[in-house]
């Protein structure tokens, strides 16, 4: 059943169109992904469906009965409400509908009432209660705050940051649980492991959803549906990021036939007409407006890339040394003791949970804070870019080319010498464009403003701060594809799963307690850690809850000549493995291996293996002696 349906929406700003004649709906239960450029109408389109604005032309018809919610990028809040004030508030149908029942009950305490309407009255109020909720909410608040790491449910909101704000909305918005969810960016400031919950959450959510985000990973894991918003049209797509993908390239690949054959025709047409005499029959006439035709017909719009590129500087093999590193803030260790190296083209990606200390390790990285202990060693000839989650090296007054360019008057890229717009038409800046001040520019397209800034700049190192945020999936793309084949040096922090699974050449995991444990094996080994830890530590709490079994002797296994036999192979593959774990151990010592960052990756995989290995041979050759010794 249809929740909402928005027929032919049309919006312009000025001249130029943004939405021309889309058409949306969203039915019951459905988990809808928007995906789409930045400034391609996604933002217009959401703020249509929410009611912010109204379409200059087109309808949008929502169920009577259905509630909407919606989680925008920067949320608002009446008043200066604490966090729990301010979640509660969500619950305002909820309260509305207590308050109704406890009003009738009242009213049936009198006697000159209509008790039967009454009585029917206020059943109807119980049961609206009982479907909000139940009638008791506080617990579920409580959870909601502690689930999306909200401690301070007394603190007022203005005194948050904005992502903490942002997770209030958001608490807000789920404990209210409207039909239709409209969630604009929820990934942006959220740590890895409250993402795996959100991702969970959503998966189970009854109510429809519609998601605007960047995380290519809750994209796939949690819509049902992808919708495309792709130069004024909307293009659905069943299923989620992978299936998009693949039905998008069939879809441009049918359009670049179409697009073929028209040009095809046109050339068939034009030399025909260069042919023919100026009297023309009934029949020649229709071919010549049929050829007219097509030549008016607008070819598909071209689809822009951005095109990055680092300025990589010549540094000496060492990049960066840290030895023995400690930082405390405000009277808690955020890291103990860290002692790394970070080599020529490697990329490190740094993920913890908020307040771990991840972006202030890359202040003392760059420089800007001095450590409790240790130090920071720079290589010879090293030079820095900083792209920080803040953007905080843009003027708003200034336009996009004083903020990208200053007053230079070309840019060199290694070998090359661009013209200065000419690098800034790579980054999809051009015309206008390039004097608009950035201050009214979208979250996507100032951080392409920020990467066109320190990108011109020779760097030995990039130092990327949650990158993603705000980014556009072609766009993250196009900086993955820089960072891996570029041979760029990088530290990355961020949140996206997806870009920290094809960047990242190995990962330093910041778990909050002041340790700090560098994994070689990049992301998704990280990962696979982390789930089998959250597996066994679930199981452990399960056995725990259950009473112990009445101990039973187990029946002795024979051994005999199958089981000596074994015995006398397992201890040569045994050895065989440990030899196996040597050899790569000392491969893993040769400086070498790591001029290659996905050359690390498959030693250390290899590594993992054969430790295991190891592991199974040697549980295995002990059961084997323990039933020789009893036999």
């Amino acid at each position: 059943m249809p929740l909402v349906v928005a027929t032919g929406l049309v919006k312009a700003y000025g001249p130029h169109t943004v939405l021309g004649g889309v058409d949306f709906r969203v039915h019951t239960g459905e988990r809808v992904g928007l995906v789409g450029t930045n400034g391609s109408g996604k933002s217009t389109l959401v703020r249509l469906l929410v009611g912010d604005e109204a379409p200059d032309a087109g309808t949008i018809a929502r169920r009577r009965d259905a509630t909407l919610g919606h989680l925008p990028q920067v949320p608002r809040f009446d008043g200066d409400p604490t966090v729990r004030e301010a979640v509660v508030a969500g619950l305002a149908g909820w309260a509305a509908a207590r308050a109704r029942h406890e009003a009738l009950g009242e009213s049936l305490s009198r006697g000159d009432v209509d008790h039967a309407r009454l009585l029917e009255e206020q059943a109807a109020a119980a049961a609206d209660v009982e479907r909000l909720g139940g009638w008791d909410r506080g617990p579920e608040i409580d959870a909601m705050l502690g689930f999306l790491g909200l401690v301070r449910p007394d603190a007022r909101v203005s005194e948050l940051s904005g992502g903490e704000q942002r997770r209030v909305a958001m608490a807000r918005l789920f404990v209210a649980r409207p039909d239709v969810l409209v969630l604009d960016e929820p990934t942006n400031h959220l740590d890895l492991d409250t993402i795996d919950w959100l991702e969970g959450y959503l998966d189970e959510l009854t109510s429809a959803l519609v998601l605007v985000t960047h995380d290519r990973y809750l994209l796939d894991r949690v819509v049902t549906r992808t919708v495309e918003v792709d130069h004024g049209r909307a293009y659905s797509y069943d299923g989620g990021y992978g299936e998009y993908l693949e039905e998008k390239a069939t879809r441009l690949a049918l359009a670049e036939r179409t697009e073929q054959n028209r040009q095809n025709f046109l050339r068939t047409e034009i030399e025909w007409l260069r042919r023919q005499p100026k009297a023309r029959s009934t029949k020649q006439k229709a071919r010549i407006q049929r050829a007219e035709a097509a030549k008016r017909e607008a070819p598909p719009p071209e689809d822009r890339r951005v095109e990055l590129s680092a300025n990589v500087s010549g540094s000496g093999r060492t990049v960066l040394e840290v030895r023995g590193l400690g930082l405390e803030l405000g009277g808690r260790t955020l890291v103990r003791e860290l002692t790394m190296t970070l080599l020529q083209g490697e990329r490190l990606g740094v993920v913890g949970p908020s307040g771990a200390g991840k972006t202030t390790l890359l202040r003392a990285l760059l420089g800007e804070l001095t450590p409790t202990r240790g130090e920071v060693v720079r290589g010879r000839g090293f030079k820095v870019a900083y792209f920080d989650q803040g953007r905080t090296g843009l003027d708003d007054q200034k336009t996009v080319f004083e903020n990208a360019i200053g007053d230079a008057t070309r840019v060199q890229l290694g070998d090359s010498v661009l013209e200065p717009r000419s690098y800034l038409e790579r980054f999809l800046f051009d015309g206008a464009r390039l004097r608009q001040p950035v201050g009214s520019l979208s979250g996507g397209e100032r951080a392409r403003v920020a990467l066109a800034k320190i990108l011109r700049e020779p760097t030995s190192l990039l130092i990327l701060d949650e990158p993603t945020n705000d980014l556009d999936l072609a766009t993250l793309s196009a900086l993955e594809a820089m960072l891996i084949e570029g041979g760029s040096t990088a530290i990355v922090v961020t949140h996206d799963r997806w870009f920290l699974d094809r960047v990242s050449s190995s990962v330093l995991v910041l778990p909050g307690d002041g340790s700090a444990v560098r994994d070689a094996s990049g992301y998704q080994a990280y990962a696979r850690e982390r789930e089998a830890l959250r597996a066994r530590l679930a199981a452990e709490t399960a056995a725990s809850a259950r009473p112990a079994p009445a101990p039973q002797r187990p029946a002795r296994p024979a051994f005999g000549a199958k089981q000596r036999a074994r015995l006398d192979d397992v201890m040569v593959e045994l050895e065989d493995a440990e030899a196996e774990v040597a050899r790569l151990l000392e491969r893993l010592g040769d400086p070498s291996v790591y001029s290659d960052g996905e050359a690390v990756k498959r030693v250390q995989a290899e590594l993992d293996d054969a430790r295991a290995d190891v592991d199974a041979l040697t549980g295995e050759w002990e059961a084997l002696e323990a039933l020789a010794a009893g036999a």
